[in-house]
């Protein structure tokens, strides 16, 4: 996977502002674990590729992620950690992130429609797909770079948004924003216990609007057509 260009200002700056003084597992997918970094963590903390397939579309690597995700749960997670955090690796962090984002279910409200309404929110409103929202359903929009919880509730989670995807998959549909989709419909449905600011996945570098008092994970600038295709 070409994301793994970001993974080494992703873990420096994890270092520096992650869960600073907690024990931390970085769970990396990739299908390339030789081209991992060799970067040096501090005590308690280490770094564990993950080899997954690759797959030919993004689209396809994006919502298999779910599947990933809970594949990995049975198999080592729920023997090594209490709460999972899934984030994006082509990001930075430039701020504390500590302890207050852990609960059984967490959630981000996604940068783009912090302030937007409902019927502007973009999830999938087709009725034959399964991560279909009802118009008159949901209360915000979630983005699909930063969610966890509990191993139990991650687990349930990754779970029902896999197996929705396999519907869809079987019936040739695929839902607008992939696993991103289902995971909002999952949390209409399922609400987080801890809804996190876009303080905590924020989409740019220089813009700052008033509201915005601390952006403490940001995407990095990249040509993304470029780097899916």
């Amino acid at each position: 996977m070409r994301y793994v260009v970001f993974l080494q200002r992703f873990l420096e700056t994890a270092e520096t502002h992650f869960m600073i003084g907690h024990r931390v597992n970085y769970y990396i997918f990739t299908d390339r674990p030789e081209a991992i970094p060799n970067i040096t963590v501090k005590e308690g903390r280490e770094i564990i590729p993950l080899r997954v397939r690759n797959y030919p579309r993004w689209q396809e690597i994006s919502m298999r992620r779910m599947e990933m995700i809970n594949h990995y749960l049975q198999q080592r997670f729920i023997h090594e950690v209490a709460f999972l955090v899934c984030v994006d690796v082509d990001m930075r962090f430039s701020d504390h992130i500590g302890v207050e984002i852990l609960s059984e279910l967490t959630g981000t409200i996604h940068p783009g429609f912090f302030a937007a309404g409902r019927q502007a929110f973009t999830y999938e409103r087709r009725s034959i797909s399964e991560a279909y929202i009802p118009p008159e359903e949901g209360d915000f929009y979630y983005a699909g770079g930063f969610f966890g919880g509990t191993v139990p509730e991650v687990y349930k989670l990754t779970k029902k948004c896999h197996e929705a995807i396999m519907v869809d998959k079987n019936k040739s549909v695929e839902a607008i924003w992939q696993e991103e989709s289902h995971l909002n419909k999952y949390f209409v449905y399922h609400k987080p216990t801890k809804i996190l600011s876009p303080e905590y996945l924020w989409f740019s570098e220089r813009y700052t609007p008033h509201f915005l008092k601390k952006k403490r994970f940001i995407a990095i600038p990249k040509n993304s057509y470029a780097m899916r295709n």
